[in-house]
């Protein structure tokens, strides 16, 4: 690991940082079993020495650091104008841009790697951005995409029929909750080849899930699938759960790799 790979905040990070978001995320990017996925996205895109990488969704820039810190030119792009700020002051050095998925700032056959982390399932339109990312790929590059799909999120509870209520509240919430299940068909779609999915089962048994599940149960409030009374009723078992060591969170996390056209 080299000195860029470890990110301190600043107090203009915590301005930006509404509700401690970029601190939750922080600490969620650090859990070994998350740093294995990201690593073995990397792998899959062949990133290294000589080549040039591009993270689209790139958000507070870790994973660019990380690119960058095995040797590969990384180039990251986000839509937030206010993350990839707080992305630049932590890695003065990376390249960091301002730009969306379906309209990449880079020009054609620019870069050997594309990589998308939680970024599809928040598209209109996914063919747009894979036609972009065939845009900018060099023949033959690499494409990774991961990312969860929001109706298999997995919590243990003692009322299965209210959880799969508030798990399928919030996925109706996104703009695409399904699209990592769509992964290889999107790619084949776009013409891409050597498609490969793969499944890494994230889990989470401590006190620090409780924020997603906080989460999950006001956006289940928020939408009307749960009373005010129901949405505080399921939180306090979790609570209750991570207090007895008793809190179960699996989130299956969907990686697809392919080949750009030859």
């Amino acid at each position: 690991m080299t000195s860029e790979q470890s990110p301190s905040t600043t107090p203009d990070d915590e301005v930006r940082d509404a509700g401690g978001l970029l601190a939750r995320l922080d600490a969620a990017d650090r859990l070994p079993d998350a740093e294995r996925l990201r690593f073995r996205s990397y792998e899959l895109l062949g990133a290294g020495p000589g080549g040039t990488v591009l993270d689209v969704g790139c958000g507070a820039g870790r994973a660019v650091a990380e690119l960058n810190g095995l040797g590969a030119r990384a180039v990251g792009v986000d839509a937030n104008a206010r993350t990839i700020a707080v992305a630049r002051r932590r890695w003065p050095a990376a390249d960091l841009r301002v730009g969306d998925a379906g309209d990449l700032p880079l020009p054609d056959a620019s870069v050997d790697g594309y990589r998308a982390d939680k970024v599809f399932h928040d598209l209109d339109d996914p063919r747009r951005a894979l036609a972009q990312a065939r845009r900018v790929l060099v023949t033959g590059g690499r494409i990774v995409l991961v990312g969860q799909d929001w109706d298999t999120v997995v919590v243990d509870s003692d009322d299965p029929v209210l959880t799969r209520a508030v798990v399928h509240a919030r996925a109706g919430l996104t703009v695409r909750p399904r699209a990592a299940r769509r992964y290889r068909a999107l790619l084949l779609d776009a013409g891409f080849a050597d498609v490969a999915v793969e499944v890494h089962t994230l889990v989470r048994t401590g006190p620090a899930a409780l924020p997603l599940l906080t989460g999950l149960a006001e956006a289940a409030r928020a939408a009307g699938a749960l009373t005010r009374e129901q949405a505080e009723g399921w939180t306090a078992e979790q609570r209750e759960r991570a207090a007895a060591d008793r809190l179960f969170l699996a989130l299956p996390m969907f990686l697809a790799s392919a080949t750009g056209p030859r």
